[in-house]
């Protein structure tokens, strides 16, 4: 099996990362991972997230069958969803240049005000943008960086834009899906996930108003310069 594409979908959290889970998996020819190196994370750093003891039963620990996997021989689509802020600095990343990949970034402040709701404590190094900055440094300028602002303006723009970049055809199958949980959704999804359980396609784009204080704000304020360095650097459709 050597025909397929590894579409690797690097954000952070509280981003529409999971909604894009949801259009891909809805292709007959995708299959998806939900955060395959999240297991791998928390029982490396020892992290007290929401249902941490169940994704660590249901995950895997070790990143080399993790590596493994995701960079085997596909058929069709393989999409991966994945966080960034699992890619800690003692996991090799030289193998994440086999992939096919595109960063999807979000307001800092738009994050953390979200993230907060589910988990209290937040530090910089938490939401993403600090290694997507370094991914972008390693994969080189011509990996495409898509803002969820944009793509929640025009979803099917950027949908038919990322089919066009791994030479697929685009399907109006991606733009709506059945609510309810999927046995591909991580055992973290009750915690996480309750707007897009209820959903059935991509919400249409709304400014948030937030208003942060504490270490909430300093998380988003020191991820701003690497936000503003994606952003400037994003997809334009």
């Amino acid at each position: 099996m050597t025909d397929g594409v590894r579409l690797a979908m690097w954000s952070g959290p509280r981003n529409i990362s999971t909604a894009l889970m949801r259009s891909w998996e809805n292709r007959p020819d995708t299959r998806v991972v939900d955060e395959p190196l999240y297991a791998y994370y928390l029982n490396e750093t020892g992290l007290n997230h929401p249902a941490r003891d169940e994704v660590i039963a249901a995950g895997e620990t070790r990143w080399q069958l993790v590596v493994d996997e995701l960079t085997a021989p596909v058929e069709g689509v393989y999409y991966q969803k994945h966080m960034t802020h699992h890619l800690l600095p003692q996991l090799p990343r030289h193998w994440i240049t086999s992939l096919t990949n595109v960063l999807l970034i979000r307001d800092p402040a738009e994050v953390v005000a979200s993230y907060v709701n589910s988990r209290a404590d937040v530090h910089a190094e938490d939401i993403g943008l600090v290694q997507q900055t370094e991914l972008y440094d390693q994969l080189g300028a011509d990996v495409p960086v898509i803002d969820a602002a944009d793509f929640l303006r025009n979803p099917e723009a950027y949908l038919r834009w990322l089919c066009g970049y791994i030479d697929v055809d685009f399907t109006d199958r991606m733009l709506h899906w059945p609510p309810g949980p999927r046995p591909t959704d991580g055992v973290w999804s009750p915690h996480w996930y309750s707007a897009v359980l209820a959903s059935t396609s991509f919400e249409p784009y709304r400014p948030r108003h937030t208003h942060l204080t504490g270490p909430a704000r300093e998380a988003a304020d020191r991820t701003r310069r690497h936000y503003n360095r994606l952003h400037e650097a994003r997809l334009r459709l």
